[in-house]
């Protein structure tokens, strides 16, 4: 019987490969985390290039005009929280490039139950371009990115929302034109979609002000890149207690719900801290003469008056068609670009 020996030598030095620790990858694809780790001129080419798409999208001719570049490929849609903009959004960009967008359930795969993250996402990152990830937790987004071997597009997790975030930019160029020299108010909750709006406005030369309830308290990380960001573009940065304050002379007013996914238990308790939050006409009597009304959506009653909600300066609709040419965006540029953004 033939033995194969291994030389005392090749077990002293080792084979090409023989030693190297499972640790050691090719350093993870860039992936979208959060508008703070993009520039300026980055989110601005992200929201030029939503732009853009939306143009061809609405075109006749678009069809021709746009490249298959993931044509055969899968974009994945991992979600452990349910959805409407975000997964029709998703599949739509994944669509426009040609892919096939494959979603990918809380119930539908072995995720949480005989599978751990760091599993789940080896597997799928090894089959698929990308994944759009909407979880519960930042930490989730952060392993994803950490272990995956293709873009991950952080779709929502409990401290971001950047997909919102290039949208609400998008939107506000629209109604408005430019962006630079306008005032943002928030009333609402200390949230993911405010800590990337925030941002976001800021980098686009949008002074912005919110105001939350006593007791809740923003991100500070956010609060303190948002200073320094504030003084580069010109711009401020304040929050304060008070609607009425954060509403003096404001372009837009963005609100969000009071209870978000998970909070469902507090809700009795939360709605109680926003007494004198919902945004109303009489709340608005305090903007600019052309303020207009923004909300990422689904809207309660306690938020916003339907007089408001329903009127002509309500943004919310085209808003919410907006997802679509900020995910084709990101798509573009994180997974046909691979992260060069400008």
């Amino acid at each position: 019987m033939n033995i194969f020996k291994i030389p005392k030598l090749a077990l002293s030095q080792g084979f090409p490969g023989l030693n190297r620790k499972i640790s050691q990858t090719i350093k993870p694809p860039r992936s979208l985390i959060s508008i703070l780790e993009l520039s300026n001129q980055e989110l601005s080419s992200l929201v030029e290039r939503a732009a853009y798409h939306k143009t061809q999208y609405k075109s006749e001719r678009s069809s021709s005009q746009v490249s298959p570049s993931l044509f055969g490929k899968v974009a994945a849609l991992l979600f452990t929280k349910r959805s409407t903009r975000t997964r029709i959004s998703s599949e739509g960009a994944a669509v426009y490039f040609g892919a096939h967008p494959m979603f990918l359930g809380k119930d539908d795969i072995q995720l949480g139950v005989n599978e751990s993250f760091y599993d789940t996402t080896k597997v799928i990152s090894s089959m698929t371009s990308c994944i759009f990830a909407r979880v519960d937790k930042h930490s989730q987004i952060q392993e994803l990115a950490q272990h995956s071997t293709v873009p991950i597009i952080n779709s929502l997790c409990d401290r971001f929302h950047p997909l919102q975030a290039i949208t609400d930019i998008l939107t506000i160029r629209e109604a408005f034109g430019f962006t630079k020299g306008l005032k943002l108010a928030w009333v609402g909750d200390s949230n993911n979609v405010i800590n990337d709006l925030a941002i976001a406005a800021l980098r686009s030369g949008i002074s912005v002000s919110i105001a939350i309830p006593q007791g809740i308290e923003m991100d500070e990380e956010i609060i303190s890149k948002g200073q320094q960001i504030a003084r580069e573009t010109n711009t401020v940065l304040e929050v304060t207690h008070d609607p009425k304050e954060a509403v003096k002379d404001a372009n837009v007013l963005v609100t969000d719900t009071f209870v978000s996914m998970g909070q469902e238990a507090e809700s009795k308790a939360k709605l109680a801290q926003f007494q004198g939050f919902q945004i109303s006409n009489e709340l608005a009597s305090g903007a600019a003469p052309d303020w207009k009304f923004m909300h990422c959506l689904p809207r309660h009653k306690e938020e916003v008056t339907d007089e408001v909600f329903y009127s002509d300066r309500s943004l919310v609709f085209p808003e919410a068609e907006n997802r679509l040419y900020a995910a084709i965006a990101a798509l573009e540029g994180f997974v046909i670009n691979k992260g060069r953004l400008v």
